[in-house]
C-alpha cells in the first residue's frame, strides 16, 4: 500500500472516529526499558500520519527506566529522526479514555526503510521467518498488576483468590471488563492474585505480534480505568520488597502443517517429536531469554524460589515453580488447549521482544530432534541441593552476558538493537548497584 492509499484509508477511518467523538489518536511503541512511549495526533492529522509518519528522535532507544540516557551506543543518540507509522489494522477506540483512540506503530527511517531498532518490526520479521518454515503460533500474555490507593496502599483486604476482594472491587472490575469488551479484547478469566492489592487478567490467544499489541492495550486500559476510580496501578516486577511480584507470563502453542505440536504425539504428556524439540530448545536458551523476559534490576527480586516466579531452568507438567510449564488441558481437549507457559516474564519486559524471542527460538529448534531432560515433578526448592535444577540468572548483568553469548537471539536482534538493548540494561544495573531491595523497589515501583 503506497502513501496515497494509506492516506485515503486513514481519511475514512478518521471520519468514522470523528463521528464517534474521537479527537486524538495515541501512537505508541515500547522502548528498550519496557516503557510504553507515545506521540499523539489529532484525528484530522491521522491521514498525514498514515502517509508520512510522525517524527520521533531515536534517542529513546537509549532511555533507561528513569528517563536518563545510556551512553556509548550505536543507536539512540540525539542526532537523526525517525517516523512513527501507525498500524491502522490495529487501531482501537479507547473505551476508558473518552475522545481517544490508539494504534501501535512501526518505526521507519526518514528514507522509508524499517528502522533496525524497531522492536515491533523485529517481532514481525521473526513471525514471517517462522511462517516460511511452516510454523504457526498462538500466544497470549497474562497481565498481573498491583492496585493501590493514591498514596500507594493496596486496595482490597481479602485473602488471595478470595471472593471478598471481588465483592470490594465489583464496580471497578465491571468497568474494566466493559472497556475491554468494547475494544474487542477477549478475556478468558480474571482473579485476585496472591499479594495484597494484586490482580490478574488472562486474555485470548492470537498471533504473536497481535498478542504483544494486546498486552499494551490491556495495560493501558487497566491504567485508565484505575485512574477513573481514584486508584494507582503498577505493573512493576516487585511493588513491595520481600513479597510476591507481578508477572506477565507468556502462553504459546505451535502448529506445523495444520497439526498441533504440543498434543497428540508419543512424547512426554503427548508432545510430538517436533513439539518436544521446540520446548527443549526454549528450555536450553532460558538463561539468555531471561534478559528479555526479566530485564529489570527488580526482576531479580521477583525471581526467587517459592514465590510463584519459577526461577529454575527446568520444565514440568503443571509445575508452577518451573520456568517452563507444560499445560496439557483436560483429557480430550489437548488439540486446542495444550500450550506452554514461560513464567520468567514480568511487567518490565518489552512484549514485542518477548514474542520475537520465543518465535525465533522455536523456529531454530523445530525439526532438530532435541529432547527434553527429565521433568521436575515437585517444587525444585524442596529437592536436595545436589539434585536441584540450575537456577536462572540471578542478576541482570548475568542475564545480559547470557544474551550476548546466545546462538539465536543476537542474530534476531541485529547489531544495532542488541547494542542499544544491552547498553540500557547494563546502565540500569550500574545505576541501581549497591541499593538494598527496598531502594530498588522504590526506584522502579511506579515506572511500569
Amino acid at each position: 500500500m503506497d502513501r496515497r492509499q494509506r492516506a485515503e484509508r486513514a481519511e475514512h477511518i478518521a471520519a468514522d472516529l470523528s463521528a464517534r467523538g474521537v479527537r486524538q489518536v495515541a501512537l505508541t511503541w515500547v522502548d528498550n526499558a519496557g516503557i510504553t512511549r507515545v506521540k499523539a495526533v489529532p484525528v484530522k492529522r491521522l491521514s498525514h500520519a498514515a502517509a508520512w509518519g510522525v517524527g520521533m528522535s531515536p534517542v529513546f532507544d537509549a532511555f533507561l527506566v528513569d528517563d536518563s540516557v545510556a551512553g556509548g551506543t550505536r543507536a539512540g543518540g540525539p542526532v537523526g529522526d525517525l517516523r512513527l507509522m501507525p498500524d491502522l489494522d490495529r487501531l482501537s477506540v479507547l473505551a476508558a479514555q473518552p475522545g481517544w483512540a490508539w494504534a501501535p506503530v512501526y518505526r521507519l527511517t526518514q528514507e522509508g526503510a524499517v528502522y533496525p531498532g524497531c522492536q515491533r518490526a523485529v517481532a514481525h520479521a521473526a513471525l514471517a521467518d517462522a511462517a516460511r518454515h511452516g510454523l504457526e503460533f498462538r500466544m497470549a500474555f497474562e497481565v498481573e498488576w498491583f492496585l493501590g490507593t493514591a498514596d500507594g496502599f493496596p486496595v482490597g483486604e481479602g485473602p488471595a483468590y478470595g471472593m471478598s476482594r471481588v465483592v470490594e472491587l465489583s464496580a471497578y472490575l465491571d468497568d474494566l471488563h466493559a472497556a475491554l469488551d468494547a475494544q474487542d479484547v477477549p478475556v478468558d478469566q480474571f482473579h485476585p492474585e496472591y499479594s495484597p492489592g494484586q490482580l490478574e487478567l488472562s486474555v485470548g490467544a492470537t498471533d504473536p505480534v497481535s498478542a504483544a499489541d494486546r498486552a499494551v492495550l490491556v495495560r493501558q486500559t487497566i491504567r485508565a480505568v484505575s485512574k477513573a476510580h481514584g486508584y494507582r496501578v503498577s505493573f512493576a516486577p516487585v511493588v513491595v520488597a520481600g513479597q510476591v511480584g507481578n508477572g506477565q507470563h507468556l502462553h504459546f502453542s505451535v502448529r506445523a502443517g495444520g497439526r498441533a505440536l504440543f498434543s497428540g504425539g508419543e512424547g512426554p504428556h503427548g508432545l510430538t517429536a517436533d513439539g518436544e524439540s521446540v520446548l527443549a530448545g526454549v528450555l536450553r536458551r532460558l538463561p539468555a531469554f531471561t534478559a528479555v523476559g526479566a530485564p529489570n534490576v527488580a526482576s531479580y527480586l521477583r525471581l526467587q524460589p517459592q514465590r510463584w516466579a519459577a526461577p529454575w531452568q527446568c520444565w514440568g507438567r503443571e509445575n508452577r515453580e518451573a520456568a517452563l510449564r507444560l499445560v496439557t488441558g483436560s483429557t480430550g481437549e489437548g488439540e486446542v488447549a495444550a500450550n506452554a507457559e514461560l513464567k520468567c516474564v514480568d511487567g518490565a519486559a518489552n512484549p514485542y521482544l518477548v514474542v520475537a524471542a520465543v518465535t525465533a527460538i522455536a523456529a531454530a529448534s523445530h525439526g532438530r530432534g532435541e529432547t527434553l531432560p527429565p521433568e521436575v515433578t515437585v517444587d525444585p526448592a524442596t529437592l536436595p541441593e545436589g539434585r536441584r535444577p540450575q537456577r536462572l540468572p540471578q542478576s541482570l548483568p548475568e542475564a545480559v552476558a547470557a544474551l550476548r553469548a546466545d546462538d539465536v537471539l543476537p542474530t534476531l536482534f541485529g547489531p544495532e538493537l542488541l547494542d542499544a538493548y544491552c547498553a540500557v540494561r547494563t546502565a540500569e544495573a550500574a545505576a541501581l548497584a549497591g541499593l538494598k531491595p527496598q531502594g530498588i523497589v522504590e526506584a522502579t515501583r511506579w515506572r511500569h
